[in-house]
């Protein structure tokens, strides 16, 4: 079976390759930088270069797929949503003239409103265009990374972390590695066709405040969630050179899922898988803070 992996080293794409290598499968990598690959993985998997944005291209480096891992990349313009739009039409080009049978595809918790949720809208134009295919498609709804966490290093070290959420408003919080799992699993399995939709929610829905005294206590240091004004967060952004447009969209991941948004999958043991947040940042965030 050949499997090709986008965003190979990306926080979920680098534990997808390394799970299709030790189920015994060489997966062709689509890599915009080669010269990152890992140098154990060198003789286990094949690698091509690609600029994801480059219709052309994807649709070259994607011949023979049985099936493919799908994560847009992320948006480096301006215009994220327009970034989303010409990955979506690589997707869509590989996907139709390659015909290939099986695609899971890396999505998230709130792309089912389709519009309203700043960048995720990017994610459900990509599954919208995907379900027209006729491919079998798999979308993974994906709650909230912990990995999100290491973009708060500074702020950690201080001991606040600003959001715009009400800091009592739980939301699922998932390990990259769950996501990975489930996404081999679903690359892997014979069992299911058609258009599928599976949420991977974490172990555990959690507050701000939660996550706050989760860390408070693995780190060893008083940690705060602070909730402020969407402008302040916005002015945060703008001014550490984020593009206006680019902003908006990262605003609006919170602001468009903030006011009466339930999650179209509930949790279920389906969508809960073991990563606790707990043993995640004893893992990763407290040596990233020393």
């Amino acid at each position: 079976m050949q499997i090709a992996v986008t965003t190979p080293n990306g926080n979920v794409g680098h534990h997808v390759v390394r799970i299709l290598v030790r189920a015994g499968t060489r997966p062709r990598l689509l890599m915009r930088r080669p010269d990152r690959l890992a140098p154990d993985l060198r003789g286990l998997v094949d690698v091509v270069k690609v600029d994801q944005y480059d219709a052309a291209q994807v649709v070259d480096a994607t011949r023979g797929l049985d099936a493919l891992f799908w994560v847009d990349p992320t948006p480096a313009g301006a215009d994220p949503l327009a970034d989303y739009a010409r990955a979506t039409d690589s997707v869509v080009a590989a996907v139709t003239q390659n015909a290939i049978g099986r695609v899971v595809f890396q999505s998230s918790v709130g792309a089912e409103k389709r519009h309203g949720a700043g960048e995720i809208d990017g994610l459900a134009h990509t599954e919208t265009a995907l379900d027209a295919t006729g491919a079998d498609v798999t979308h993974l709804r994906c709650g909230y990374f912990f990995t999100n966490l290491l973009l708060h290093l500074d702020a950690l070290r201080a001991g606040t972390v600003q959001v715009v959420l009400p800091l009592d408003s739980p939301m699922a919080w998932v390990a990259p590695r769950d996501i990975a799992e489930v996404a081999v699993t679903r690359l892997l399995s014979p069992s299911w066709s058609g258009r599928q939709v599976q949420a991977v929610h974490g172990p555990a829905d959690f507050t701000w405040s939660e996550v706050a005294e989760i860390l408070s206590a693995v780190l060893g240091r008083r940690i705060t969630a602070e909730r402020i004004a969407d402008e302040a967060m916005y002015a945060q952004l703008t001014a550490s050179g984020m593009p206006p447009r680019l902003a908006d969209a990262v605003l609006g991941m919170s602001t468009g899922l903030r006011e009466g948004f339930t999650p179209e999958q509930p949790r279920t043991a389906t969508t809960t898988t073991p990563t606790t947040l707990v043993s995640w940042a004893y893992e990763t965030l407290r040596p990233a803070l020393t």
